[in-house]
């Protein structure tokens, strides 16, 4: 069976019904998804479609590509061998889709390592790990790479703090940018001991920093939990962000399956973008899925195409 053929009968096999009636299309509107790609540059993840397209990652790429996405991310990248990200970067050029973040990781999860405190171990890790995502980009023909400094030293000043950020991401800066790379600081609301948290306070580093190797990644649920007033901030630190990520709130799902206005925030994007000639976005689809199984897949999907731009 071709692939059409199959992505077609998957998306008639798995239906609508479980839809919420505000995104809601009809049947052959979903059929013809994989034939329209959409107006914007939505980036899945591996596993996200997992259930319709099986464990294999190159047929997950070809799957996204039919459903329309023309980008991916993927934070684990650095962890795969050399050969798979050659093959990822080689299968999304062939399909014409970009490659959005992956993590410059130099600890586990929780960042328990920071280069809030100065400390030579912790930057000369931050340092090679740069060195290593130079490989990694040009294997899999990625520009952005997501950066987090880790949690912050209480028994320190914040300007004290603040300054040793700024000094390991002009040192890190200094390696991508010869190679156009750029690594995009992440705000989160993980947890109260992160260091970064506010796009203003990301913003002041980036205008710190005054490298075009070091952007800021507004991801839109750990901003709307920290922050709020999505656009007015985004507005506000808009020629520092390089990148967006999207999950809705509560429960960090597709959008449409909470309360974050998704609809509204990709328009802005999109007019503002244009109104200041920025290259298009590459919009991340860092979250889960709001239902489990091939339905659920087909959900997001719908959602997507409801909440994007006419």
């Amino acid at each position: 069976m071709e692939r059409r053929d199959f992505t077609k009968n998957l998306i008639a096999s798995a239906g609508l019904v479980s839809l919420p009636s505000f995104v809601k299309g009809s049947q052959n509107q979903m059929i013809n998804a994989p034939q329209t790609p959409f107006k914007l540059k939505y980036a899945p993840h591996f596993g996200m479609f997992e259930n319709s397209a099986g464990k294999d990652e190159i047929d997950q790429l070809k799957f996204m590509h039919e459903m329309g996405f023309r980008a991916l991310e993927d934070n684990g990248m650095m962890g795969k061998s050399p050969e798979l990200q050659t093959k990822i970067g080689e299968t999304m050029a062939k399909l014409g889709m970009s490659m959005g973040v992956f993590v410059v990781g130099f600890d586990n999860w929780p960042p328990k390592s920071t280069l809030a405190t100065g400390d030579k171990e912790w930057r000369d890790k931050f340092l090679n790990v740069c060195k290593n995502a130079v490989e990694v980009a040009k294997r899999c023909n990625a520009k952005y790479m997501t950066v987090v400094p880790g949690n912050f030293k209480r028994d320190l000043p914040i300007g004290i703090q603040t300054g040793h950020v700024i000094e390991s991401l002009r040192q890190g800066a200094a390696i991508l940018e010869p190679h156009n790379l750029t690594m995009v600081l992440e705000p989160l609301s993980d947890n109260p001991d992160l260091f970064l948290r506010n796009s203003d306070q990301t913003y002041m580093i980036c205008k710190a920093v005054n490298s075009p190797a070091c952007k800021i990644l507004f991801d839109m649920w750990h901003m709307q939990r920290n922050e709020g007033r999505m656009t007015q901030h985004m507005d506000w630190a808009w020629d520092e962000i390089a990148y967006f990520q999207i999950g809705d709130e509560p429960g960090r799902n597709e959008p449409t399956s909470g309360e974050v206005n998704y609809k509204y925030l990709f328009k802005h994007i999109n007019e503002k973008a244009k109104a200041t000639n920025r290259e298009e976005f590459i919009l991340g689809m860092e979250h889960g899925n709001s239902m489990k199984g091939k339905e659920g897949e087909m959900k997001l999907i719908e959602a997507y195409r409801w909440s994007d731009i006419s």
